[in-house]
């Protein structure tokens, strides 16, 4: 039997590669990636499609993005960053891609992963006011 060898930085780094890929076609169509504030001034339909059949539906502080072979769903960081991430969504983006990333479509391994990333310092809180974390860049840690 063939072991899985992806990490829980595996399975993050596919997620917010995917959420970089959605939100430069955002960008590339709207002139911005966080597009909330076109929105919620009613410049946009909160669901619409862009270039090449790619369709976003905005909800609360986030996005769907459904790109021609997949879907990702991800929350923006308080001042619009996109390299956040959750065990909600890293979960629900494993089950999305199981034959990429089997191990995490088993929630308990994902929350158990997560505090082991966060007791090694490898994550930490995007921010006080954020439910987000991001990669920690283990050279800035003493």
């Amino acid at each position: 039997m063939i072991k899985d060898e992806n990490t829980l930085e595996d399975l993050i780094t596919d997620f917010l590669t995917k959420v970089d890929i959605g939100t430069r076609l955002l960008e590339e169509y709207f002139g911005t990636r966080d597009i909330r504030r076109l929105w919620h001034t009613k410049a946009i339909k909160r669901c619409g499609k862009i270039t090449g059949g790619v369709r976003y539906e905005l909800h609360g502080i986030g996005c769907f993005i459904h790109l021609p072979k997949e879907t990702v769903d991800f929350d923006y960081g308080p001042n619009g960053e996109i390299n956040g991430f959750d065990i909600w969504r890293l979960y629900n983006f494993a089950c999305d891609r199981p034959s990429k990333h089997k191990k995490y479509c088993d929630k308990e391994t994902v929350e158990k992963e997560f505090k082991k990333y966060i007791n090694l310092n490898k994550i930490k809180k995007m921010s006080a006011i954020s439910n987000l974390y991001i990669l920690t860049d283990l050279r800035d840690i003493d």
